[in-house]
C-alpha cells in the first residue's frame, strides 16, 4: 500500500515460558518486566522462560522484511535498500546489501538458507523490484522491474525453492499476481481473469512482509484493507484462481485492515491487524479460520491493539506470537485469546523448523527469541 505511518513507538520486549517436550516447546504468557537486560542463552529447553533478546544490528534501518532460516542463520531487509544476514545467532550481522540500491525500500525477503534469498522493494513503477542472491548477498541480480506505473508490489512468497508468487496492489481494479517457477530467477503477470475485483480503495499493507502467505505446494492468502471491509482471498492452485472473505478486522479507513497472516496448515489460520495510526483503537486486532479462509472468526480476547506481524510457534498447534509497535502477544489456543507480555516495538516475526524465533522493526531493531 501506498501510505503507511512512519512514527512507532519504542519498548523492551520480554516473552515468557518453554515447556512440554511433547509439544515441542509451548511459549507461555508471563507478565512483562521493565528490566533491558536478558542472560546469555543458547537454546530453548523444557521448563526454561524465554524472552527477545536484542541484538546489535549496527544500522537504524527499519526492518520490515524477516526470513528466519534457523537459530543461527536470519535475513533481514528494510530501507535505505539494506539486507543484513547472520550464522552465528545474530552475534554478528553481515551487511550484504545490493549495490546501488541505497534508495530502494526493501519490505519483504524470503530465504531458502544461508546463501540463497529473494527481497522485493517496493514502490510506484519501476521502485517495485525483486532481487536474487545465491551467494549469501555478494552479489545480487534483479530479476523483476515493473514497469507499470499503475502497479505498486508489497509482498513476495514461496511454496518451496522454486515456485512462488509476488503481488501488488490492483491495477485496472484487481490485483496483479506474478508468478515464479525458477526460485524468483524470472518472473510473468498471471491472468487475472480468476481474482475477484477489488474493492473500492482496496490496497495490501506493506508493513510486515506477511500480506501474501502460502502453506503446502499450492495454497495461499491474500491480505487487503483500506476499503469499507478487510478482507482475506484465497488461491488453492497457486495463484490462477481466488476468493474472497471478509475479514472481522477493523476497516472503513484507508490505515485499517488485515496487515499480516499466519497459517499453520492449509487450513488453521492466524490474522492480525487494524488501525497502523498511533493512538488509533483497534478493538478487533485478530481473527482465526480453520476452515482455510473460507470464514473467519473474531479472537475472543484480542491483542489491545494495532499488530503488523504474527508466527506460529514450530511445532504448536496452538502457539503464535503478535507483534506491533505496541508490543509483543502469544496465544495459546489456535488465536482464539491473545496475553501481552512485552512492550517493545516489532514490526514483523519469523520462527524456523528449529524454534529459532525472530523478530524485527523500527530503528534497526532485531531480536531472537531465547532462554532468560
Amino acid at each position: 500500500m501506498r501510505a503507511m505511518g512512519k512514527s512507532k513507538s519504542v519498548g523492551r520486549a520480554v516473552l515468557a515460558g518453554l515447556c512440554g517436550a511433547a509439544l515441542a516447546g509451548a511459549v507461555l504468557a508471563a507478565p512483562a518486566t521493565a528490566s533491558g537486560a536478558s542472560p546469555d542463552g543458547h537454546g530453548p529447553a523444557p521448563g526454561k522462560g524465554l524472552s527477545w533478546r536484542l541484538k546489535e544490528s549496527g544500522t537504524d534501518a527499519r526492518f520490515r522484511g524477516l526470513a528466519a532460516v534457523s537459530r543461527d542463520t536470519a535475513w533481514v531487509a528494510g530501507t535505505k535498500g539494506t539486507v543484513l544476514r547472520t550464522s552465528d545467532g545474530g552475534r554478528s550481522w553481515r551487511d550484504v546489501s545490493p549495490p546501488g540500491g541505497a534508495g530502494l525500500e526493501l519490505r519483504d525477503v524470503e530465504a531458502f538458507d544461508g546463501r540463497r534469498a529473494v527481497v522485493l522493494a517496493i514502490g510506484e513503477g519501476e521502485a517495485s523490484r525483486v532481487l536474487r542472491t545465491d551467494d549469501g548477498g555478494a552479489t545480487w541480480t534483479e530479476s523483476f522491474r515493473n514497469t507499470d506505473a499503475k502497479a505498486f508490489y508489497d509482498c513476495v512468497t514461496f511454496f518451496d525453492r522454486r515456485h512462488g508468487l509476488a503481488m501488488s496492489d490492483p491495477v485496472d481494479g484487481k490485483y496483479r499476481i506474478l508468478s515464479t517457477a525458477d526460485g524468483g530467477r524470472s518472473w510473468k503477470v498471471l491472468p487475472s481473469a480468476g481474482m475477484p475485483a477489488a474493492q473500492e480503495g482496496e490496497a495490501a499493507f506493506a508493513a510486515s512482509g506477511q500480506c501474501l502467505v502460502a502453506s503446502g505446494p499450492r495454497d495461499v492468502w491474500l491480505a487487503t484493507g483500506g476499503a469499507a471491509r478487510a478482507r482475506v482471498l484465497h488461491s488453492a492452485d497457486r495463484g490462477l484462481t481466488w476468493t474472497a472473505a471478509d475479514a472481522p478486522i477493523p476497516a472503513g479507513d484507508p490505515a485499517r485492515g488485515v496487515f499480516g497472516l499466519a497459517f499453520r496448515d492449509r487450513t488453521h489460520g492466524i490474522a492480525v491487524g487494524g488501525d497502523y495510526r498511533a493512538g488509533q483503537a483497534s478493538p478487533r486486532a485478530a481473527a482465526v479460520t480453520g476452515d482455510g479462509g473460507r470464514t473467519w472468526t473474531p479472537a475472543g480476547r484480542p491483542p489491545p491493539a494495532y499488530r503488523s506481524g504474527v508466527a506460529w510457534f514450530p511445532h504448536s498447534r496452538a502457539t503464535a506470537l503478535a507483534v506491533g509497535p505496541t508490543g509483543t502477544d502469544v496465544t495459546r489456543d489456535g488465536g482464539r485469546t491473545w496475553r501481552t507480555v512485552d512492550a517493545g516495538s516489532f514490526d514483523t516475526v519469523d520462527c524456523a523448523a528449529d524454534r529459532g524465533c525472530w523478530a524485527s522493526g523500527e530503528k534497526g531493531r532485531i531480536a531472537r527469541l531465547e532462554p532468560r
